[in-house]
């Protein structure tokens, strides 16, 4: 295959995930027909790992495909990311590791966020399905980080409760938004 035509479909796939709300690899195949791009299964799961397309929850469709890329440009306008930054239930530390934790399937783009945004001060992020790990260089306190998330949450101060898990009859209680 010619490097031409990978370029040029993955210029493609971009588009398509920036346009519409692509749920699905079988979707995205129909419509790369729909504009005249043959791809099999397997070259378009390599091209979504090549793109680190990501899938986050949608009200209409349950989940679509984003690109890091798509985050940074959001965030970087000054337009964050309502939608996946809404959805940060709380956060907490660990020596210098923050953890952030979301409502099931935003942990990916949030950590996402956190790795397109190159703090000088994270070593790097880890992201299940509903929690972020967040590891700081040595020394580097979380609490006095945790304003440098300004840029990806502007009311990231409030997600972080000092007094961390309380018993509540018996139950761990925490703080959710």
């Amino acid at each position: 295959m010619c490097y031409e035509q990978k370029t040029e479909r993955l210029d493609v796939i971009r588009n398509l995930i920036d346009s519409e709300q692509i749920s699905s690899q079988e979707e995205l195949l129909s419509w790369l027909k729909r504009v005249g791009i043959d791809a099999t299964q397997s070259t378009l799961s390599r091209d979504m790992k090549e793109l680190r397309a990501i899938k986050v929850p949608d009200a209409e469709k349950g989940y679509v495909y984003l690109l890091p890329e798509t985050l940074q440009g959001e965030q970087t306008s000054g337009k964050v990311s309502s939608s996946v930054t809404d959805n940060i239930r709380y956060i907490e530390f660990s020596g210098n590791m923050i953890v952030i934790r979301t409502k099931a399937g935003y942990a990916k783009a949030v950590g996402v966020m956190v790795d397109n945004e190159d703090y000088d001060d994270v070593l790097g992020t880890l992201s299940g399905d509903d929690t972020v790990f967040v590891l700081l260089a040595e020394g580097v306190k979380p609490l006095d980080f945790l304003p440098s998330f300004d840029s990806i949450h502007p009311n990231i101060k409030t997600l972080y409760n000092p007094e961390g898990r309380k018993k509540n009859n018996g139950a761990m209680r925490r703080r959710f938004f």
